[in-house]
Parts: structure tokens; C-alpha cells; sequence
């Protein structure tokens, strides 16, 4: 796990033609970063009583990460902070020699999570106007996500909708791990004030709901919570399909982030299974569940599944549809993909421009 990184690619595994990275997590250099966009009263509230999540542990991972802060240890930018939190290093780093021509920000340390929805609420205006003021604004490659207090259906609602028509975002952005599965009603504000502006709604594996990381209980593991992102998206997409989300909201389209790809087709399967049998339970969906898993849902690449049979994966990649894959290098993040190294031969030169830059470009309506 203790794996070294070259700080820049060399020629031979550079990208030549433009890419698209659809999910980069930056930081923030400072802990007090976030104070000028946040009320004052908020500042002597986090140093009084801190951050609440609904999960149990005061503050950090629930386990320790295989790198500090979960990224690779060539990434400390050299001005200091953590990493992810300097643009310039992050643009000599990542965006220049991987000729990252849109990257797409995915905060993950923000107010979602929290049990006091006012305070969840006001760190994730904060975090949206900090993507603008630190990233968006200073790098036009750069595009942020609207993140919302997620446990607060009208207020997040409210936040995309002030949002509605700003270029410097391309999508609302939530957690896998909420309080309840996100196909609960409870959750349906966000869609539709997302459908409403026509945004797609990205879902990022982790977060803190408050219940255990897999169905039968904590792990012993850092391992079992790393391979565990894919089972609770897998939940995450069946209670959207099986809630009606995409009945009520026909023009939503999702992103599933960071959680791999690899498992869609025997979630289809087994979901058409049950439903010729169980129709009648959910008598509001009009088609099979994975008809709509193949109509509304996009897929980011990393950690893209590796099988020992190249055309395993191509058969996966045809099932979702080449269209619906978006390159992606979870940087600054130790398990990062590099771009050069991600395709296996075989694949046609449409495929694969529609993988790297393409796709992206579609969904998120970039020229």
C-alpha cells in the first residue's frame, strides 16, 4: 500500500489528447479557510462545539487510510497544506501534463452529514462559494459541484436552485451514505430542483449517515470499506429505481462516482428478476429496473475493475453502453488511475475520445 508516485508523468505515459477527470477532490490549505464565506457566528460555533455528524465518532476516518489523508504522499504541495489544496500545484501536478481540458471538483469535507442542518446548510453555501473564489474562477478547466445540506431536502433544494444557470457549476453532488437509502422521499427536492435547472446529480461513495459501513455491521478492515462503496451503491441505485425516482423525474440524469462499474449488470439482472414477480408491489414503474439504470445512470471509471479476461470488461462496458463511462482519476487520492494506463488495447478510437473528453462534455453540457 506504501506506493511512491512520480510527481509528473513521464513522455512515454502522457496523454496527448485532451481529457476530461471527473473527479478531483480539492482541500482546503487551512482549517479557518472557509471563515470569510461563513456568518461569524458560525466561527465561534465550530470552535465551541465543532463538526456533529450523525456518525458516531467525534472527528477523522473511521478507520486509519492506507496514505495520509487518503492521498499519495508525492501530492503535499510544496507551499504546504494538505493535498488537493494548492491550485498551482495541482495544475503542474495534474491538469497541464495529463492535458486535463475539464476537470470536475468533487468536494468531499463539507457540510453534509451533519446533525445540525443550519450549520450543514451554511458550510455547504461556504464550500460552494470557496469553489468559485479559489478554483472555478482562477482555472476555466475547472468546474465545481453544488454540494447541499443532503439530510435537508428544501434547504438543499433552495441552494441549487441559487445556483441555477452559474457556468462555474456542472453538478449537485451528494454522498452514498445518507440517513436513509437516497430513494426516500425525504430526498426528492434535491431532484427536482436538479431536473428543474438540469443538472446532473453526481453520488460520491462514503459520507456519514450515521449507520454501519456494510449491511451486517462494521468491518475489521480498511480494506472491506474500500470494496464496501460498491454494495452501498448498489443499494443506493435500487432504492432510486425502486422509489419511482426516475417516474417522477424523467429528465434526471445521476453519476455514480468513485464506486466502479464493474457490478451494474448483475444488479439489472437480479432487480429484473424480482420485479416479473413483485411488479405489483411497485405498480408505478412502467419498465424494467435496469432500463432505467441504463437511461439515467453514468458511471465515473475509478477504481475501474480489472478482470483477468479483457473481454469480461468489454462485455460490462457494452451492457452500460460506452456512452454512459466517464474517465475519471480521483486525484489527489492514493488509489489514483493514470490515464495512459486505464484502457486495454482493443478498444476503437470513437470509444475511446467518448471516454476520455467526450461523455463528459455531453453530460455536462461543456463546449
Amino acid at each position: 500500500m506504501n506506493v511512491q508516485f512520480r510527481p509528473e508523468p513521464s513522455v512515454s505515459t502522457s496523454i496527448k489528447t485532451a481529457i476530461a477527470d471527473c473527479d478531483i477532490h480539492p482541500a482546503r490549505a487551512t482549517k479557518d479557510e472557509l471563515y470569510p464565506l461563513l456568518e461569524k457566528r458560525w466561527h465561534s460555533h465550530l470552535e465551541t462545539y465543532g463538526i456533529q455528524a450523525y456518525h458516531g465518532m467525534m472527528e477523522g476516518p473511521p478507520y486509519p487510510k492506507a496514505q495520509p489523508n487518503a492521498s499519495r504522499r508525492d501530492a503535499w504541495p510544496p507551499e504546504g497544506g494538505p493535498q488537493g489544496s494548492s491550485l498551482s500545484f495541482m495544475q503542474k501536478q495534474l491538469l497541464d501534463p495529463y492535458n486535463v481540458a475539464l476537470g470536475v471538483l468533487n468536494p468531499l469535507a463539507t457540510g453534509q452529514g451533519l446533525r445540525n442542518q443550519d450549520f450543514a446548510a451554511a458550510l455547504c453555501a461556504a464550500i460552494n462559494d470557496w469553489q468559485i473564489e479559489k478554483w472555478t474562477s482562477k482555472d476555466k478547466r475547472l468546474k465545481g459541484s453544488i454540494v447541499v445540506a443532503n439530510e435537508d431536502g428544501v434547504t438543499a433544494a433552495a441552494e441549487i436552485r441559487k445556483r441555477a444557470g452559474d457556468p462555474n457549476f456542472v453538478q449537485v453532488l451528494l454522498l452514498s451514505r445518507n440517513v436513509e437509502p437516497l430513494g426516500q422521499r425525504r430526498y426528492w427536492p434535491v431532484y427536482e430542483a436538479a431536473q428543474e435547472i438540469g443538472l446532473p446529480v453526481g453520488i460520491h461513495a462514503f459520507g456519514f449517515g450515521g449507520n454501519p459501513l456494510t449491511p451486517s455491521g462494521w468491518p475489521s478492515f480498511y480494506i472491506e470499506e474500500m470494496v464496501g462503496h460498491a454494495q452501498c451503491q448498489q443499494t443506493v441505485l435500487a432504492s432510486l429505481v425502486l422509489e419511482g425516482v426516475f417516474e417522477r423525474f424523467p429528465k434526471l440524469k445521476m453519476v455514480m462516482i468513485e464506486a466502479g462499474f464493474g457490478w451494474a449488470p448483475s444488479l439489472g439482472w437480479r432487480l429484473d428478476k424480482s420485479f416479473e414477480r413483485l411488479h405489483s408491489e411497485v405498480p408505478y414503474l412502467k419498465r424494467k429496473p435496469s432500463e432505467y439504470i441504463r437511461d439515467h445512470i453514468w458511471w465515473t471509471t475509478q477504481p475501474m475493475e480489472d478482470p483477468e479476461r479483457r473481454d469480461h470488461l468489454f462485455q460490462t462496458i457494452e451492457w452500460i453502453g460506452w456512452d454512459k463511462l466517464l474517465f475519471a482519476t480521483d486525484y489527489p487520492h492514493w488509489d489514483f488511475d493514470e490515464p495512459s494506463r486505464v484502457l486495454p488495447p482493443g478498444v476503437s478510437e470513437a470509444n475511446r475520445e467518448a471516454f476520455y473528453l467526450g461523455n463528459a462534455k455531453k453530460l455536462y453540457g461543456v463546449a
